[in-house]
């Protein structure tokens, strides 16, 4: 079943597989470049996961996922957050925010795709 997934990322290489690697696994992909850009496509295409970096441009993620689940019509949409920043004290605070999932950079594609396909299955 085809879902729509929006990826909010600022790094064109990693928007490109990640754009790749959702179309080939039957999703509608939507991008945005930035926070802001992110959280006006979030509500305007009302996506069933979004996939987020932490480190953007104009809002970082954090910020936007706060957005998320202060907004009645996205809070209880999925979350997985991507992020150079591995460290423990950004993956607790990106999940207390209400993430579900976060996975460092780089990350293996193939997990990825399995995270997305179980978060998407969850939402189901």
């Amino acid at each position: 079943m085809t879902k729509r997934i929006l990826i909010i990322d600022d790094e064109p290489n990693i928007v490109i597989s990640l754009e790749f690697l959702m179309t080939r696994e039957g999703h509608e992909v939507r991008v945005a470049g930035d926070g802001e850009a992110g959280l006006a496509e979030a509500r305007r295409c009302r996506p069933d996961l979004i996939v987020l970096d932490v480190m953007m441009p104009k809002l970082d993620g954090f910020a936007v996922l706060e957005a998320l689940r202060a907004d009645p019509d996205l809070a209880a949409t999925p979350v997985l957050m991507l992020t150079a920043k591995g460290r423990e004290a950004e993956r607790r605070k990106g999940l207390e925010l209400g993430a579900e999932a976060y996975m460092p950079k780089p990350f293996s594609t193939r997990d990825l795709v399995r995270k997305i396909a179980e978060l998407l299955a969850r939402d189901a």
